[in-house]
């Protein structure tokens, strides 16, 4: 009933494409972020966001369903040429679809490689260094026990100071992995002197995760930061770490728009807190199947909330 009568749905300018594309020029800006995002059923869309909006009325420029290039270059482009060249920074995440997008839309403007998509790379580096251990801890807890039982005996792990068996340090640890040394709380500290003890391979690749952290953190010189970046890049290549040197890869091929950062801080934070209202309009919605519906919904009806004109 709302849907075919009470809405004006079907008058919608947008309808006739909104499940493929919607489009709104007069919200581009000259600082832009480009981002990705989920609606319906996991479909992606590509979605370009004016920061100036600051999450507010205005903020989407475009969406795209999908993640190919030229799809989205097409809608873009939609924009008069003079008014893209008025763009002078764009924040990406490290996927090249998104760099040439840029280049081809917006070929005045600075790319900026997002800080927090290079800073999640090393930490789920460490992770994965964490839970290889766990996986080795496991297997051999199941050859004692395997043992035990021949001998009609009943396995007993060792118990640590805190109270943990190694299995269960290795799971506990997750959440302080993520964070610095100074936010830790005492027996986050405790669990980490006996992680690192244990498994200085783990310790090692905190270490290497947290220099990159803070080149981000205490630097606003860009050359500083190009220094320190070398140095890092060093640090990892005698680390001998696998995945530390496959991200040092990564971040070489992204070494200029990385360093962009540094001129203006830039990220792309209100991107994902934009993708963050789209989330929660989502699941207050998740009754609707049609996506023009879902879309008209969320461009029309909760405009003031959703930040789009």
């Amino acid at each position: 009933m709302y849907k075919n009568h009470l809405s004006d749905f079907n008058e919608w300018k947008q309808k006739t494409h909104a499940s493929e594309w919607l489009f709104f020029g007069k919200n581009l800006g000259k600082y832009l972020s480009l981002d990705e995002t989920s609606l319906s059923n996991g479909e992606l869309y590509t979605i370009l966001t004016n920061k100036d909006a600051h999450g507010k009325k205005g903020a989407i420029v475009a969406l795209v369903k999908g993640t190919k290039a030229e799809d989205v270059i097409k809608v873009i482009k939609m924009i008069d040429g003079s008014r893209r060249n008025m763009v002078k920074e764009v924040t990406v995440d490290m996927a090249a679809n998104m760099n040439l997008i840029i280049k081809k839309c917006f070929p005045k403007a600075e790319i900026v490689t997002d800080r927090f998509h290079v800073q999640k790379l090393a930490t789920e580096a460490v992770q994965e260094e964490r839970i290889r251990l766990r996986w080795e801890v496991l297997e051999q807890e199941n050859r004692l026990i395997g043992k035990s039982k021949k001998k009609d005996m009943v396995y007993s792990p060792e118990i640590l100071s805190n109270g943990d068996t190694k299995r269960q340090l290795l799971a506990r640890s997750r959440y302080l992995l993520f964070k610095h040394k100074t936010k830790w709380t005492p027996s986050q500290i405790t669990r980490a002197e006996l992680l690192f003890k244990r498994y200085p391979s783990i310790e090692k690749c905190y270490n290497l995760a947290q220099q990159l952290s803070n080149i981000y953190q205490t630097n606003t010189n860009k050359d500083v930061a190009r220094l320190k970046l070398a140095h890092w890049y060093e640090n990892v290549q005698k680390s001998g770490f696998k995945s530390f040197n496959t991200i040092s890869k990564s971040l070489q091929i992204h070494h200029n728009s990385i360093l962009n950062y540094f001129n203006n801080r830039s990220t792309n934070a209100s991107a994902e807190s934009f993708n963050a209202k789209i989330k929660e309009f989502r699941s207050q919605f998740r009754g609707v199947r049609d996506v023009k519906f879902f879309l008209f919904r969320l461009t029309k009806d909760h405009a003031q909330k959703l930040c789009v004109n």
